[in-house]
């Protein structure tokens, strides 16, 4: 099968296994992704999920960016909103230096676990205002001028964070609320998908780059995509087991909720759910790939990319 994105070829990443991020297994990992032609490695992000879960994406971002000589870093998605944009610009202009394939940031306006918004002094209820000023703060930031800004929580006074990437970090927004799309068409770079059908994908792209269009703004180089939870083993059942428990012990959800969106069983069954979406228009995807050995995620994501590509 033959697919293509907005930005001339589909990008293929994997969110690389948390079980992963150890001295002795990260670089052997990325090594093996980038040497079977993964595009991206992916990180997520989270402070105290759902009792505590989680990992910091641009801490995570750095350690990759340190060890891959091709792939590009992909933070997807980064809870902004829990964060003061100065500190995260000034982290990004560094992480985006060690980069060699380059730095994107996926933001979200987060919530599933209203505990962990609260954990770090945050009111639920302001997340999504503060994610919209964070962004368009951050937007400025990384052009590496003075930035002056007097909003409902940042204030800054000819604030700079130099020098500005030598690549520009293209900032996209997760979430399927019609806040997330407006604030993708109004402030970012591009809209990441979860949970959605190939003909939903399409709708909310369109509706991205309708409100990019209603306001005026002159249109960025698009980068739409979508992160998708999948498994892999030698068959369906024991595939989807593994996949279940981790998404379950995650998100504290029953799998049922989910299913239909996540594939699983060989790298044929999940290429063949992602094809559509490549269709439709998709110039990424983000495998959150499970299987019963982590190093077998890599193996299967980069044949996922070998038969799309």
């Amino acid at each position: 099968m033959t697919t293509e994105g907005r930005g001339g070829g589909l990008r293929v990443g994997l969110r690389v296994p948390r079980a992963l991020f150890s001295a002795g297994q990260l670089a052997p990992a990325v090594e093996a992704a980038e040497s079977a032609g993964v595009d991206a490695l992916c990180v997520g992000d989270h402070i105290t999920f759902h009792g505590g879960q989680g990992g910091d994406g641009l801490i995570q971002a750095a350690a990759l960016a340190g060890l891959a000589r091709r792939a590009e870093v992909s933070v997807a998605v980064y809870q902004l909103a829990l964060r003061h944009p100065v500190a995260v610009a000034r982290q990004l202009v560094d992480v985006a230096a060690l980069a060699a394939g380059g730095l994107v940031l996926g933001v979200g306006a987060g919530g599933e676990d209203r505990g962990e918004v609260r954990a770090v002094g945050v009111d639920p209820a302001t997340r999504g205002r503060r994610l919209d000023e964070s962004l368009a703060v951050l937007r400025a930031l990384l052009t590496g001028e003075q930035v002056d800004h007097a909003g409902e929580f940042f204030t800054l006074d000819g604030v700079a964070v130099r020098p500005a990437p030598a690549r520009p970090v293209p900032l996209l927004v997760g979430g399927r609320s019609e806040a997330a799309l407006r604030r993708a068409g109004l402030l970012a770079d591009g809209w990441l998908g979860v949970w959605i059908s190939a003909r939903r994908f399409t709708e909310m792209v369109e509706r991205v780059e309708g409100v990019a269009a209603d306001a005026g703004r002159a249109a960025p180089r698009w980068r739409h995509g979508l992160q998708v939870w999948c498994g892999f083993g030698a068959d369906r059942e024991r595939a989807q087991a593994a996949l279940a428990a981790e998404m379950e012990g995650l998100y504290a959800l029953p799998f049922e909720r989910f299913a239909r969106w996540c594939p699983a069983g060989r790298p044929e069954d999940v290429a063949e759910f992602l094809a559509p979406y490549a269709a439709a228009g998709a110039s990424d995807v983000n495998l959150i790939a499970v299987a019963d050995d982590p190093m077998a995620a890599v193996t299967a994501a980069a044949e996922v990319r070998t038969l799309l590509a």
